[in-house]
């Protein structure tokens, strides 16, 4: 695993699938810079698909909304698959409220159901094994 913060904004790499999140304190400077960072990412890590976490975005506005829009479509044209995940409901109503679409953006319910879409599996425990504190 291999992480870079950018604009405050960590981008973990988990074999050929690149991680990150969106923090509420978003301002115009922030999200351009980590689309910037985040392109630049995966050609350098060859991904072939980006989840972004926004369950801790608790607004959005037209500009991140565009962005994010912006963003997918430069991925795809760099051969990688983006997934949004953990969209809140108070997010999906302002952009339905905005009339916004984030037209050509996957998204899903969370990042394990984003993580599951992009090909990732969590390998299911031998019954009987209990997880340990502390231990990963």
């Amino acid at each position: 695993m291999n992480a870079r913060p950018t604009a405050g904004v960590p981008i973990l790499r988990l074999g050929d699938v690149l991680v990150t999140g969106l923090l509420n304190e978003l301002d115009d400077a922030t999200v351009v810079a980590f689309t910037e960072e985040l392109t630049t990412r995966i050609t350098a890590d060859r991904a072939r698909g980006v989840l972004i976490d926004i369950s801790r975005l608790e607004i959005i506005d037209s500009f991140v909304a565009r962005t994010l829009m912006e963003l997918t479509t430069m991925a795809r044209l760099l051969g990688a698959r983006v997934i949004v995940a953990g969209m809140r409901p108070p997010v999906a109503m302002t952009l339905a409220e905005l009339g916004l679409r984030l037209t050509g953006v996957e998204t899903a319910l969370n990042a394990e159901h984003g993580m599951a879409a992009l090909g990732w599996h969590q390998s299911p425990r031998p019954s009987g094994e209990v997880p340990h504190e502390g231990t990963r």
